[in-house]
This record gives C-alpha cells, sequence and structure tokens, in this order.
C-alpha cells in the first residue's frame, strides 16, 4: 500500500470539511456521492435498457461493465490507500462499505482513480453523448462534477483520485465505442473485452475487481442472449418504463440476496481465491438473469397491457 499526495490536496479536503460539515450539508453531498454509485448508475441504465431505449441501455451497459473492471485494475497496480487512511484530520463521512471496517482496504478498496467519478462520466457523460437537447447534455455533464467533488469532500478521495476517474471514464466512452465500431464480429468484440481484463485476476486483491468481472460477464452473455433469443422491444410509456425498472432492481437485490445464502459470510468477506471467483460468478448470474432471462417476460406482459 501506498501514501502519496499532493500538499494542496489535503488543505483543500480540509478547508472543504469545515466548510460542509452541517449534517444537512453532509447529507447533500451524500446524495450526490450516491449518484456515482455502482446502483444507481444501474438502474439508470436500467432504465433505458428495461424501458426507454434498449440500444442506449447497451451502450451504457458495456461502458459501465467495461469501467468497472478497468478502474480496479489501476488502483490495483497503483495501490494508494484512501486519505483518511493516514491523515487523521480528513474524516470519512461516507464509507464505500458502510457494513465493513473503514480500514479494511479489501472491503472499501484502493483510492487511485476514483470508482465514483469514472462511473459518473460513463453513465451521464454517456447519455449526455446520446442526447439531442443542448440543455440536457449541460445539466449531464454537470453530474459528473458534483459526483467528484462530492468524492473528497466525504473524505474518501483524494481530488487527484477524482480527476484520474475523470479521465478514465472519458477514455472508456471512447474506446469502447471505436472497437464496437470497428470490431464487426461480436464475439470478438466481447472476446476482446474480457480478455482486458483477464490479468486482474493475477493481482488484484479488492472486491470491487470482482464485481465488476461479474457484471461484464453478465452484460456480454445477456446481450448476445436477448439478440438472439429475446428480442423484447422499447416501450414508449413512462409509466411502463419504470415499472419494468422496479421490477428488474428488485430482481436484481433479490438474486444477489439469495445467491449468497448458501455460502457463510465470513468466506465472501475472506478475501480468498474462492470467495473472489464466487463474487465473479454470482455477479455474473445476477446480472444475465435480469438482462437476458427477465425481458423475456415483456412481450407477455404487453400483451396483458394493451388488452387493459
Amino acid at each position: 500500500m501506498r501514501d502519496f499526495c499532493f500538499g494542496w490536496e489535503i488543505s483543500l479536503m480540509e478547508w472543504l470539511q469545515s466548510l460542509f460539515s452541517s449534517p444537512i450539508a453532509v447529507k447533500i453531498f451524500s446524495f450526490f456521492s450516491a449518484c456515482g454509485e455502482e446502483l444507481a448508475c444501474i438502474g439508470i441504465l436500467g432504465f433505458f435498457y428495461w424501458g426507454l431505449n434498449k440500444e442506449i441501455g447497451k451502450y451504457l451497459g458495456l461502458n459501465l461493465a467495461v469501467s468497472n473492471v478497468w478502474n480496479p485494475m489501476i488502483k490495483n497496480v497503483v495501490l494508494r490507500v484512501r486519505p483518511y487512511f493516514t491523515h487523521t484530520s480528513i474524516k470519512v463521512l461516507k464509507p464505500v462499505d458502510a457494513k465493513a471496517d473503514v480500514m479494511d482496504i479489501a472491503a472499501q478498496g484502493y483510492s487511485f482513480p476514483s470508482g465514483h467519478s469514472t462511473n459518473s462520466v460513463v453513465t451521464y457523460g454517456g447519455i449526455s453523448v446520446k442526447s439531442r437537447t443542448k440543455w440536457v447534455k449541460v445539466l449531464l455533464w454537470i453530474m459528473p462534477l458534483l459526483v467528484g467533488i462530492s468524492r473528497f469532500v466525504v473524505g474518501v478521495h483524494y481530488p487527484t483520485d477524482v480527476l484520474g476517474g475523470w479521465l478514465l471514464g472519458g477514455i472508456v466512452i471512447v474506446v469502447v465505442p471505436f472497437l464496437q465500431k470497428k470490431i464487426k464480429n461480436e464475439f470478438v468484440f466481447f472476446g476482446i473485452l474480457l480478455l482486458s481484463g483477464l490479468p486482474g485476476f493475477f493481482y488484484c486483491t479488492s472486491n470491487d475487481f470482482y464485481s465488476g468481472y461479474g457484471i461484464l460477464i453478465g452484460a456480454t452473455a445477456s446481450f448476445l442472449f436477448e439478440e438472439r433469443f429475446v428480442k423484447f422491444e422499447s416501450t414508449g410509456n413512462l409509466f411502463r418504463a419504470i415499472i419494468r425498472t422496479a421490477v428488474g432492481g428488485g430482481l436484481f437485490m433479490l438474486l444477489n440476496t439469495v445467491l449468497k445464502m448458501p455460502f457463510d459470510k465470513a468466506f465472501l468477506a475472506s478475501g480468498t481465491a474462492l470467495a473472489h471467483i464466487v463474487r465473479t460468478l454470482r455477479y455474473g448470474v445476477v446480472i444475465f438473469c435480469v438482462c437476458g432471462l427477465y425481458p423475456m417476460v415483456f412481450k407477455f406482459a404487453d400483451r396483458i397491457w394493451r388488452k387493459k
């Protein structure tokens, strides 16, 4: 583990935390921080994929899956610990994993680059790329800015972690669509994405890499399955899109909980190679079920809707 930073980073974080120390301010920044979390971003892409626009959903899904693999791969090379690990003047106001010890590096992950900042650029910036409305584009690009600032206000990232996260997010939304455009064979394209993350199995020790790789496996498998066997249609109805998303989100959380039940909690948190493989497979199965199998009910549900 390494601890390095510029002097201005600690000074800036201390100053901001002194300004925004009230409970209301902490809640506001915690909210913006949550907007860059894995579940929030998955919920947004699910709203597009299951509901309004399947193709935009796939675009967001692949980009987000790749970013959740590449980000922890970089983290486990740089091995930069979070600011509060070594700077007692920095308060941790919103830990990455609230259920784990804040000093547990396997659960809390490394610091550089910021995963929330990467995810926010990939998600909100990705939607902005697809949007045709200028004011919507501007608002969407404000979100990564707020998410990034919130990460060092709540004490879990240095400002340079956030800058690195924004840069990585920008690289993902350029590189992944470029590769998809150039590589016409989907199996080859998805294979390249999966191969890009394989080296992480040899050196990554934090849980976030194995969750991310499972998401990537599930996303690539489910998109291939959906194109060949499901072929569901997006709905232009906002209410139906919300219903599809709510059911899909509930199914995601249910499956994630059920698939943990056969295993001891201590084993799942052990950080062993076997525990990491189980985590990868669990996320892969969950994503395949919600993105590949769950949409199979849409045609049946749509027929019932039309009759009503």
